[in-house]
């Protein structure tokens, strides 16, 4: 039997092995919504007691973790029928493993991230001919001349834009639209109440340091257009509930539904347009 690697699930750790986990606990069920057997290989991989974690955090907020993969899948698969050989970017990867579910044989991937958490996602996943590990926060744009698209860009953001101020969103968006007209963006978004709601539950739960995990962007659904700014077209605004194949009690429907209703936490995919 291999070895298991050590690894201290401090604040930031956790933040990123906590949808990790909830990938590789929906794929172990009997009938999963996803699949994802690199997670759970990972996290059989690691020295630490998960349980830890599963006791404390609420089944939806690891569902809700599950149903923003699925989205963001099943929307970058429907971007590769159209352009096969497309550049992906994964910004914020932490240990995502969504290039492990959508690869086409075709495209070209790059993950990207702080060099603390590149030094920890090599010990689990390794770089090929198509995919490609970049170390550098998003913000600095010195990176962006590492992408040679020749066949459409897509860009994915998961569980990292609302840690920043908007306007560094604002000003990030508007940077690649302009390198990539044509390109196309997948993130998802919280509204100042669900910005708070998070901070309160989600962090606690977890075990994390508020300060040092503390989200502060909220996107209000309906202003998305106006905020995101004339160099984007939303193509969709999605509140995760949409055909997950997930089954839920009654209370966690209701709690749904109200997401739903007050557009709490959602997924945002737009089109780059010459303004």
């Amino acid at each position: 039997m291999a070895e298991k690697i050590k690894i201290d699930l401090g604040p930031v750790q956790k933040t990123m092995f906590l949808p990790l986990f909830a990938r590789a606990a929906e794929t172990l069920k009997a009938k999963p919504a996803l699949v994802d057997t690199t997670a759970v290989d990972i996290v059989n991989s690691i020295d630490y007691d998960f349980s830890l974690i599963q006791g404390k955090v609420q089944n939806l907020s690891h569902a809700a973790m599950v149903m923003r993969s699925l989205y963001i899948d099943n929307t970058v698969k429907k971007f590769l029928q159209r352009h096969p050989g497309a550049v992906v970017v994964n910004i914020g990867c932490g240990m995502d493993t969504t290039f492990e579910r959508v690869d086409n044989g075709l495209l070209r991937w790059f993950d990207l991230d702080l060099a603390d958490t590149m030094e920890l996602r090599r010990k689990f996943l390794r770089e090929s001919q198509r995919r490609t590990f970049i170390t550098s926060s998003f913000l600095e744009p010195a990176w962006l001349d590492i992408l040679k698209p020749t066949d459409g860009i897509f860009f994915i953001s998961a569980g990292v834009f609302r840690y920043f101020e908007e306007k560094q969103i604002q000003d990030f968006i508007s940077l690649i639209a302009t390198r990539f007209p044509d390109g196309e963006l997948v993130f998802d978004a919280s509204s100042p109440g669900g910005i708070k709601a998070a901070n309160q539950g989600v962090m606690k739960d977890s075990g994390l340091d508020r300060k040092a995990s503390l989200m502060k962007w909220g996107l209000v659904a309906k202003d998305a257009q106006k905020v995101l700014g004339e160099k984007v077209e939303i193509l969709e605004i999605d509140t995760f509930q949409k055909n997950s194949g997930m089954k839920f009690s009654l209370f966690e429907k209701a709690m749904m539904a109200v997401n739903s209703a007050l557009c709490l936490n959602y997924m945002v995919h737009v089109k780059f347009v010459k303004a």
